[in-house]
């Protein structure tokens, strides 16, 4: 199955100046853990519910601080072409739960979830991948 035939497509943006109060607020209306952060049109980070918890309230930083503080600028991202079993090794690999979802011009199209994989008949892959992703860094996979 294609990353594309599972995707969610309505997605929401936030930028790096966005405050966290603001992508909360985003997050809190859509009904969604997981924002991409674009600039100019291009992907430039993500951010989580988790992380305005830990990386922003945690630390002390007001609402207002920007979402550039505290957003992971490490672009993890599969294509919407690829299979499903790319995606899902990539998420395993680096032990997250949903990735932007671009096209091969590189402008995003949608966000790929394991809960997305699991409803589309992919719930046996989808959670050995989570498995894998609910384990401690570094720690071996228990599945061969």
């Amino acid at each position: 199955m294609k990353v594309s035939e599972c995707m969610s497509r309505d997605i929401r943006i936030c930028s790096p100046d966005h405050t966290l109060q603001s992508a909360a607020q985003v997050m809190a209306d859509a009904d969604a853990g997981f924002l991409p952060v674009g600039e100019a049109d291009r992907l430039v980070g993500t951010v989580t519910d988790r992380d305005i918890a830990i990386r922003g309230v945690a630390r002390g930083l007001a609402p207002d601080s920007p979402l550039s503080d505290v957003m992971s600028k490490q672009l993890l991202y599969c294509f919407e072409d690829e299979e499903t079993d790319q995606a899902l090794a990539s998420m395993s690999e680096n032990q997250v739960r949903r990735m932007p979802v671009v096209n091969r011009d590189k402008r995003l199209v949608g966000i790929i979830s394991l809960a997305d994989m699991a409803r589309e008949g992919q719930g046996a892959p989808a959670g050995a991948a989570l498995g894998d992703i609910a384990r401690p860094r570094g720690a071996k996979a228990t599945r061969s």
